[in-house]
Order: C-alpha cells, then sequence, then structure tokens
C-alpha cells in the first residue's frame, strides 16, 4: 500500500492505522484492503478488527503478546506486523464490491422527516425520493448498532444535519439521511437522523452466520416500494 499513513496506540489493547481522512472511497477502499489482508494473514495475539471510514483498530491479547515476546512493547510487535501488512496489502485483497437493492417505503407514514426535509431544500417530496434513490451508495463502516451501515454520499441537494433534538425512539428499519451520510436503523433505538422512508429488509439476524445484513464495501441501491408492498414484505 503506497498512501501514506499514521499509526497509534488506542488505550492499552489496541492500534489504530489511519490512512487518510473524511468520507472518501479511495481511503476506505484501502481500508477495506488491509483489513481484508489481515483476515487472511492474522497478526499473533489479534483479538478483533474494526474498520471505519478512514481507519483499521487491531484489538489484541495484551497478556498473551507479553509472555510470547517478553521484554518488549506490545504496542512495539503489533505496530511491526502493521507497518509490515500495509507494506503488502493492496486493492486486490479486498473483495468484490456485492451490489445490494434494499426497497424502501417513502410514504409519509413511515417517514416523519420527509416533507419538513424536502421543504427545507425547497423541493418537493417526489424530488427528495427520486434524489435518494438515483444514487449508488458506499458502506464505509458499520457502527453506532450492530448493522447500522454508515452509507454516503447523498446528493448534496439533500444532504442535511442530524436533529437537534433526537428521537427517544426509532422504529427497526428507518432510513435517515445525517450530514451527507444515509443509513437504516437495525433496532428500535433513540436517534437523532432525519427519517424519510423505513424498508422491511433485516439488517441484522443474530441466528446467521454473518448476522450484519451489510458490510463495509458493499454498494447500495434504493428504490421505492408502495405501503402496500412494504406491509406484505413486512409480513412475510
Amino acid at each position: 500500500m503506497s498512501t501514506p499513513y499514521h499509526i497509534y496506540p488506542c488505550g492499552d489493547h489496541a492500534v489504530t492505522i489511519e490512512l487518510g481522512d473524511g468520507i472518501n472511497a479511495a481511503v476506505n477502499q484501502n481500508v477495506i484492503s488491509l483489513f481484508q489482508y489481515l483476515t487472511e494473514h492474522k497478526i499473533e495475539g489479534m483479538k478483533d478488527m474494526i474498520p471505519a471510514y478512514n481507519t483499521l483498530t487491531i484489538v489484541y491479547d495484551t497478556s498473551l503478546l507479553k509472555k510470547k515476546n517478553p521484554g518488549i512493547p506490545v504496542y512495539e510487535t503489533i505496530s511491526a506486523h502493521l507497518q509490515k501488512a500495509a507494506g503488502l496489502a493492496n486493492e486486490k485483497n479486498a473483495a468484490r464490491a456485492r451490489l445490494i437493492k434494499i426497497p424502501v417505503c417513502y410514504d409519509p407514514s413511515l417517514a416523519p422527516d420527509l416533507v419538513s426535509l424536502a421543504e427545507t431544500h425547497q423541493l418537493s417530496v417526489d424530488e427528495v425520493v427520486k434524489l435518494h434513490t438515483a444514487r449508488t451508495y458506499r458502506v464505509y463502516m458499520i457502527g453506532f448498532l450492530p448493522g447500522f451501515a454508515y452509507m454516503g454520499s447523498v446528493d448534496e441537494k439533500i444532504i442535511t444535519p442530524r436533529k437537534t433534538q433526537p428521537r427517544t425512539m426509532v422504529p427497526a428499519g428507518s432510513v435517515g439521511i445525517a450530514g451527507e451520510q444515509t443509513g437504516i436503523y437495525p433496532f428500535d433505538s433513540p436517534g437523532g437522523w432525519q427519517l424519510i422512508g423505513q424498508t422491511f429488509t433485516q439488517m441484522f439476524d443474530e441466528k446467521k452466520e454473518t448476522p450484519c445484513y451489510l458490510q463495509p464495501g458493499d454498494e447500495v441501491q434504493f428504490y421505492p416500494v408502495s405501503i402496500a408492498e412494504f406491509e406484505k414484505g413486512k409480513n412475510t
């Protein structure tokens, strides 16, 4: 990997490698490439990996590594392995992106912020829906809740900040916008994103081998469905 990077400790049992900044598809692709490389070539003592927009955090077993390498700081051991991996990882290590199409019902009964968002941007509701469904979104990271995928970027015409007063309960499947990001709530939970629709697609299922429906690096396309189609899908 030829791009510059910065490695720094994250507490006493984790280390983070930063590959860039901001919401950038190329930077995130490098994160996913390194993540895939380390999935195939595991570092001894590594317990978990957490890919994000522009960083990858490695959680490690401090006691194990101290026993394996007495007298050598654990952070130095992990950093050396990470530097080597960064030099060997490349785009070929990233799995081919999956294209996933997700149905969304934009009916006002399921989209409490759709009308106000449209008015804020001097657009019609139909125009907001067309803009939201016209793009293919990249899944940059999973966070906040298990299965909550941060996706970007929405059309600049509908970029909208989070609500100043978060809701105490957002229904599972709610589709929202926060800044230039869009996402889907996997569970009923508090939340401050602008809600513009809802899907019946399940974002998280603990019974499956891969519980999170979406994974970093996936590409997502939304398509509109009627309230009748939504109710049918939800009850299937």
